[in-house]
């Protein structure tokens, strides 16, 4: 008896923590993004027009439309690139819908060699594609799986990816512009907050994909730091030349 109540505890805890994050959900990768790129983006644009000795004023509308503009940009190119690949998707999948209508017995010798490929015997292995084949939707679902690697019920949303894509892009971009709303006067301020957004932003995605933090934190602010350190320089030498 206590044999079979520590093997239910054991079934109990693998099931409860053999758990998978949502990697299909079509927000996660857009928002990171996003996020990244509104900060560096924007903090680069800042530094590389404050380079070139421009009046306070002109640094934060350059950062206000830089915001704007991205956020839009974002949004759009997320939203044509997720739609564009999800019509795609659809398209196979009522190819292979058809297919199956068309032709199921030859569908299913089809699913039961893949079957035998990955070890099954072949007697069991028609055996499981003839009962799997019984549904469409289910066959359907199978094959799209099986030979397009992607799940029909599980595909990625547009709106999601855009509107994502939308709100992280502007929060990260607010951040270089945040200080001189709030009474700055000089550009170290956002810059300081922006790294310090970058370095946060890294060791969030590390905690996401379980990464370690510290490193994700350091490799996102070297990037970003860097990318503002080259548009400074340039803004400088352009501001120069042109002046």
């Amino acid at each position: 008896m206590a044999v079979i109540e520590t093997q239910a505890a054991l079934h109990e805890a693998h099931r409860d923590n053999h758990t998978h994050r949502d990697v299909n959900g079509g927000w996660l990768r857009p928002a990171v993004f996003g996020a990244m790129d509104g900060l560096v983006s924007n903090l680069a644009l800042m530094t590389g027009v404050a380079g070139g000795a421009v009046s306070q004023q002109t640094v934060v509308l350059t950062g206000l439309a830089g915001l704007a503009a991205g956020a839009f940009s974002m949004a759009a190119g997320e939203y044509t690139s997720v739609a564009s690949q999800r019509e795609l998707v659809e398209a196979e999948l009522d190819v292979e819908r058809r297919e199956l209508r068309r032709h199921p017995q030859d569908e299913e010798n089809e699913l039961a060699e893949l079957y035998v490929s990955r070890g099954v015997e072949p007697e069991l292995a028609r055996e499981v594609a003839r009962q799997l084949s019984k549904d469409p939707e289910q066959a359907l679902e199978i094959h799209a799986r099986e030979e397009l690697g992607i799940d029909p019920g599980d595909l990625p949303s547009p709106l999601v990816a855009a509107v994502s894509s939308f709100g992280s892009f502007a929060l990260g971009a607010l951040l270089p512009v945040l200080p001189f709303l709030l009474g700055a006067t000089g550009l170290w301020p956002s810059v300081l907050l922006a790294l310090a957004g970058l370095f946060g932003c890294g060791a969030v995605v590390a905690k996401v994909t379980a990464r370690t933090w510290w490193y994700s934190g350091l490799r996102q602010l070297a990037l970003g730091g860097a990318a503002a350190g080259v548009t400074y320089a340039l803004g400088s030498l352009f501001g120069t030349a042109v002046g």
